[in-house]
């Protein structure tokens, strides 16, 4: 593992646009090997914390290659099949519901307490709005359980999904495994953000290093 971790981290320079410190995700994908040239999923984790870039970016590399649970570890073999894209996360913000957010310009990050049950209500007259972050749904005294789950704001249009299909599918990330009501939406606290996105492939980032050990010969 040491000898690939080497490999797939380098001596880092910021264009002076970047800060120095950033919440990032760095994402792993699999390239096809067919002319479409399309990929698949092999790894991401990130941070919502400010991090120095030097830092979180080698050791974010390390950590979605090797330990997200979803995928085995990554191998040496797969080094020219692998594309490597780096997420910095900016213009975090409260949503007012959990349709509050653009796809194709946000990415959400959210959270529902549990356990939640129906509160008891007299009035019956209208059903809130999902555009209104108000629920009939009423949070449990005691110890509560909070499910947490996020996409990228290039995740959803890449899926094709409506707003409320990416705000299901990340409950279900979550682990929420009961039915998902609009109740149960509207329980949702929901922040958007932004991203910026720039990504490398094995044959561009083994070019770009070529030139470097040249230069600094």
């Amino acid at each position: 593992m040491s000898r690939l971790a080497t490999k797939l981290t380098l001596k880092l320079t910021y264009p002076v646009i970047f800060e120095r410190f950033s919440p990032l995700f760095v994402t792993w994908n699999t390239v096809s090997s067919r002319s479409s040239g399309g990929t698949r999923l092999r790894g991401c984790i990130g941070n919502f914390e400010a991090m120095d870039l030097e830092e979180g970016l080698k050791e974010y590399a390390l950590i979605s290659a090797f330990r997200d649970h979803r995928f085995r570890p990554i191998e040496e073999r797969e080094l020219r099949k692998l594309e490597c894209g780096v997420s910095l996360l900016t213009d975090f913000e409260d949503a007012k519901s959990y349709l509050d957010w653009e796809v194709g310009t946000h990415g959400i990050y959210i959270t529902l307490s549990l356990p939640i049950v129906p509160a008891t209500s007299t009035d019956t007259s209208s059903a809130p709005s999902p555009f209104s972050s108000s629920t009939s749904l009423a949070r449990l005294p005691g110890r509560q359980r909070r499910l947490t789950a996020t996409y990228l704001p290039d995740v959803i249009p890449a899926q094709g999904w409506t707003k409320q299909e990416a705000v299901d599918s990340a409950l279900r990330k979550a682990g929420f495994d009961g039915r998902i009501t609009e109740e149960v939406r509207r329980a949702v606290k929901l922040r958007r953000y932004q991203s910026s996105v720039c990504s490398a492939r094995w044959e561009e980032y083994w070019g770009w290093r070529q030139e470097a050990t040249s230069a600094n010969a």
